[in-house]
This record gives structure tokens, C-alpha cells and sequence, in this order.
């Protein structure tokens, strides 16, 4: 797993152009890493790969399972309410922070073999999605605070990297 501190997480992603084997193998590892720390979305800059994909199996708030992948995700749509919920990341492992995240969005891109997808969620699923296309685009949750939320999150996660490193 890709740590805070690390470039590949403030880089923007590079489209994928090859849809063959070894994309299928990204999407299997992605969601391998992300079950196997209890994630609900995973992009693939989290695991070092500087390519626009994400998986996700992510909740909404009506507890509806939404289960898939998204290969060149575009965020095309993010509107509603705005709702300051408890957000974490994978590359922040045990931080938590209130973050501003639209009520509604709506993902495209394609699947792993070039077909069309499009992808709405409300609620938490919501969240999930903008987080994921964020960090496609170089952009950590983190990023997104302010004031004592971001210093805190920021100090939480150093101390959480100097830990690691003992």
C-alpha cells in the first residue's frame, strides 16, 4: 500500500491504453489489496500504479452493495447537498477526518474491456466515488480540509508513518 508522503499519490494518473491481460490483473490486485484491509474503494495509485483505475464495494447510506470497477474514470457530475461525513483513506491507515463531499455524483470511463460504464451513487457511495476519482487526479481527502481538521489529519498521519518506521 502507497503511504501518505509518497509522490505517486499527488500525481495525476495516466489513462490506460491497454485493455489486455495485464489490466485484468491490476483490477484482481486492487481489489485483493483492498479486501484485505477492509477498504469499500481503492484506486490504483494507492498500490504504486500511475494508471485512472479504481475498484470499489461500497455501501450507500440505504446499505446497498455497489460492487464494480472503473477504468478512465471521469467525474461528470457531483451535486446535491453537501455533507461533512467521516472520511478515511487506505494510504492513512486508522485516520479519520470530516470531509465536504457532494450527496450525489455520477462516475463514466469503461470496464476492463472497453465497454461503456456509468456509475451514480448517493450518500456514502457518493463519497466513495469522488474520493477514488481524487486520487486518480493526485488530490489525497486531506487535501480537501482546512484549518485545525487538516493539521490534525496531517499530525495524526505523520505520527501514524513514524510508527510504522520503528
Amino acid at each position: 500500500m502507497t503511504l501518505l508522503g509518497d509522490p505517486v499519490l499527488h500525481t495525476p494518473c495516466e489513462p490506460v491504453t491497454d485493455f489486455g491481460p495485464s489490466l485484468s490483473r491490476l483490477i484482481e490486485d486492487l481489489f485483493a489489496t483492498m479486501y484485505a484491509a477492509q477498504g469499500v474503494g481503492l484506486a490504483a495509485n494507492q498500490v504504486g500504479v500511475a494508471s485512472r483505475v479504481f475498484v470499489y464495494d461500497c455501501p450507500d447510506d440505504e446499505d446497498v452493495r455497489h460492487l464494480g470497477h472503473v477504468v478512465n474514470p471521469r467525474l461528470v457530475e457531483a451535486d446535491g447537498v453537501t455533507v461533512r461525513g467521516p472520511e478515511g483513506c487506505l494510504s492513512l491507515p486508522g485516520i479519520e477526518a470530516g470531509t465536504e463531499r457532494f450527496d450525489r455524483a455520477v462516475v463514466e470511463g469503461v470496464d476492463r474491456l472497453g465497454r461503456p460504464v456509468r456509475v451514480e451513487g448517493t450518500g456514502f457511495f457518493a463519497r466513495c466515488l469522488q474520493h477514488e476519482c481524487d486520487h486518480l487526479e493526485g488530490t489525497v481527502y486531506t487535501d480537501r480540509l482546512t484549518g485545525w481538521r487538516r493539521a490534525r489529519a496531517l499530525r495524526a498521519a505523520g505520527r501514524a508513518s513514524w510508527a510504522k518506521a520503528r
